[in-house]
């Protein structure tokens, strides 16, 4: 499963402002800028579009107009990517320019924590994998973002409230631009109608997809004498888990914690438990571990009919139509996806989800710069005029349906009403490690799996001391002059 959360958050990269993640290297850090394929730029009425909005950023004069970005992906226009509406207004309206400092996915914190102690820290830092805070703050990597951005201002007033769910002794750590899904329920709708199921896309439009409809879909289709299985991948533990409206590790007034016990919780994962006692999981135990086709084939089986559904992050066909022709006939539309399911007991439709937003360096020489970025960012990300830009690629470049669009648009706007933020893999090497197992427990893919009371009397005491190690250095920390 390390492999797992390598391979997601190298595809996190994002290519365009409003959201369009990228398909890249999976190790990330591996090619250094001069030998990167170049991107592409936006056009010249996408251009004109961009630096049209210009004025309605504050003027500053940077003495230093060049940030550095430290991270396992570089965010200038490389490799097919699309040049983001940000870099281009950044460039229009500050002169500014973006250096790549590339680490990779294993050794990027030991390279910032190196960068940090040795006075040559870079500028800022991704906070899209959700793996920088409370520990960032806590050994002081990160800085507050208050003094740089205004958090207050008309510009990024709608943020407030998510960037408020990241603070460390009074004062905000990431400034998130906005909050994101973090899975998709990616899906054939040849197989579907192959099969004689409704469609998941209406289902969820007559407010019938849930986890009793997805389940009878999981179980009628799963035929392991034919190697049919229902579902596949890294991430369907958590994707699941978080339709209960409970993360496994949260965050409450400034304070981490555990929600193994909360009946909320308990109640999926024993749904998730008698979905795995039923088989509908692709045996990755069988597998070396991996999904169908290896570790790097996300969605295979989805196009050939072998899998039914696919969670996965949006990034997996945000791309080029040749890099995800696994998950089936792109140009005829075959290919959909829905949010999870949600409880069918639930008034409330919560949706796991990331931030996408930055972190500035301790130590930055130009964090001033990082905010201007930061300005541009926000701006672009929430202009409708601009966000087209992104559904125009979407279309024109990715061949994606009017469906899929709307589809991702209501899928956004989920995560900004009722996101689901779990912040496990942001407090400590142990408590990750033990997490790994203990999001698998019910679901374990291929034998071995657990009830949820059986996982909470082994994991859960082990779980509680690393919390609470994380809450006592937190307080320890000294208050800041």
């Amino acid at each position: 499963m390390k492999a797992a959360k390598k391979i997601m958050a190298a595809m996190l990269a994002l290519t365009m402002a409003a959201g369009i993640s990228a398909c890249g290297k999976k190790d990330g850090g591996s090619d250094s800028a001069s030998s990167a394929r170049a991107g592409k730029d936006l056009n010249d009425d996408q251009k004109q579009l961009v630096d049209s909005l210009a004025s309605q950023l504050p003027d500053r004069d940077l003495a230093n107009k060049e940030i550095q970005w430290m991270a396992h992906y570089d965010i200038n226009p490389v490799d097919g990517k699309v040049k983001s509406p940000s870099l281009q207004l950044f460039e229009t309206k500050y002169g500014g320019k973006i250096t790549f400092r590339s680490s990779s996915w294993n050794t990027r914190y030991t390279d910032l924590a190196t960068a940090v102690m040795g006075n040559t820290s870079p500028d800022f830092f991704p906070a899209d994998d959700m793996d920088t805070f409370p520990k960032g703050a806590i050994k002081k990597m990160f800085q507050p973002i208050d003094q740089y951005v205004d958090l207050d201002s008309d510009l990024w007033a709608d943020s407030k409230s998510y960037s408020d769910a990241f603070m460390f002794q009074g004062e905000h750590y990431i400034a998130v631009i906005n909050p994101m899904p973090t899975f998709a329920c990616i899906y054939s709708k040849t197989t579907i109608e192959d099969n004689g199921y409704d469609d998941p896309a209406k289902l969820f439009a007559e407010g019938k997809w849930n986890w009793d409809t997805f389940t009878e879909m999981c179980k009628d289709f799963v035929n392991a004498e034919e190697d049919k299985y229902a579902l596949d991948g890294y991430f369907y533990n958590q994707a699941l888990n978080d339709t209960c409206g409970v993360p496994l590790i949260g965050m409450k007034d400034g304070k981490v914690v555990n929600n193994m016990s909360d009946p909320a919780v308990e109640k999926v994962q024993d749904m998730m438990y008698n979905l795995q006692k039923d088989g509908v999981v692709y045996p990755r135990s069988e597998n070396n571990w991996a999904p169908r086709g290896g570790s790097d084939a996300n969605g295979e089986g989805i196009g050939s009919g072998l899998t039914l559904f696919y969670p996965i992050g949006l990034y997996a066909i945000e791309c080029d139509p040749a890099d995800y022709v696994r998950f089936g006939d792109i140009a005829n539309g075959d290919v959909m996806f829905v949010p999870m399911p949600t409880d069918p007991d639930s008034d409330t439709y919560y949706v796991s989800a990331r931030v996408h937003g930055y972190c500035i360096c301790y130590g930055a020489p130009n964090p001033e710069g990082v905010a201007a970025f930061l300005d541009c960012e926000k701006l672009t990300t929430k202009d409708e005029s601009v966000q087209q830009i992104t559904y125009d690629t979407l279309k024109n470049e990715y061949l994606w349906t009017d469906e899929m669009i709307e589809m991702r648009k209501t899928l956004y706007k989920m995560a900004e009403e009722h996101p689901v933020f779990d912040v496990q893999d942001g407090v400590s090497p142990d408590l990750s490690s033990v997490m790994e197992t203990v999001k698998q427990a019910t679901m374990i893919s291929g034998g071995g799996e657990t009830t949820w009371g059986a996982c909470r009397e082994e994991h859960e005491g082990e779980v509680d001391f690393y919390v609470n190690e994380a809450n006592t250095s937190v307080s320890d920390v000294p208050t800041a002059d």
